[in-house]
């Protein structure tokens, strides 16, 4: 929280966040996306975030892209993401089917899922 204080004191118009939630308590990642988001929507501030956890990161963000070894798979508006069915899958861990077995997960890029 610190860090963002004192970024937001030279006024940017853009803030670039790198895994802000990383080794912090599930309460304190609440707390740190609505400061985020509120920092976004007052002050009208663009900002990049970096994140692994892809529920939080979703759950604020406009945009998003899903990114895999340096390159792009997937992008577009955070809401169609979240209802896309490898990234509920893959990034969310929710499935609208059955379990799958680790054999079948570790296998999804053979699959070229992200081109469907």
């Amino acid at each position: 929280m610190l860090v963002i204080g004192r970024a937001l004191m030279a006024h940017p118009k853009l803030m670039l966040l790198d895994e802000p939630s990383l080794g912090l308590a599930p309460l304190m990642v609440q707390d740190i996306y609505q400061i985020i988001k509120r920092i976004n929507a007052d002050q009208r501030t663009a900002i990049l975030l970096v994140e692994q956890n892809a529920r939080a990161a979703l759950g604020i963000a406009d945009y998003g892209y899903v990114i895999e070894n340096g390159r792009v798979v997937l992008s577009g508006p955070a809401d169609k993401l979240r209802d896309n069915e490898n990234v509920r899958e893959f990034y969310l861990g929710l499935s609208a089917g059955a379990k799958k077995s680790y054999r079948d997960i570790k296998h999804y890029h053979r699959k070229k899922r992200w081109l469907a």
